[in-house]
């Protein structure tokens, strides 16, 4: 169904030129990590970045992604954040309560900052999956979440000149 020709739609582009980048990674699973890396970037200079404009900030493992994410926010240096990490489901509830704590803490920094925040935690039951994930069958979750960061940057922008404001 097509909308009606006064409806109002705002939407983001995927140009990434001009804007700058926080990417902040775990260490932990590096071996799947550095791919989750390696596409954000690769996606980033694809869409128009500047590599100059990135800034890769590397942290113990998922738990801690939140807090250096809001750091990150908080400088007014980037136009975005993003956050990648890998978690595998093991025998115990450990992944349950770090896949939980890193996603609610990647959310309230996106929730309480005006800088867009975007999520590439891969939470996997296994080795194959994460794999999958980071490049092969699946495509590679760290490109796709860089996309997400530019086009909610770019989206946040045209609300604001659709409102007549910075939103």
């Amino acid at each position: 169904m097509a909308l009606p020709a006064d409806v109002t739609v705002v939407e983001g582009g995927l140009d990434a030129s001009g804007l700058s980048f926080g990417i902040v990674v775990a260490r932990f699973n590096a071996f799947i990590t550095e791919h989750l890396l390696e596409g954000a970037v690769d996606a980033l200079v694809r869409h128009g970045a500047d590599a100059g404009d990135l800034t890769v900030v590397r942290v113990p493992g998922a738990y801690e992604l939140p807090m250096l994410a809001a750091r990150l926010a908080d400088s007014g240096r980037f136009d975005a954040v993003i956050g990648l990490g890998c978690l595998m489901r093991g025998d115990t509830i450990h992944f349950d309560l770090i896949a939980g704590e890193a996603t609610k803490g990647l959310a309230q920094v996106a929730m309480s900052s005006s800088v867009p925040v975007s999520f590439g935690v891969l939470t996997t039951d296994s080795l194959e999956q994460a794999v999958h994930r980071a490049g092969a069958k699946y495509g590679n979750k760290g490109a796709e979440a860089a996309m997400a960061a530019v086009e909610q940057v770019r989206v946040v922008r045209a609300l604001g000149a659709a409102l007549g404001s910075d939103a």
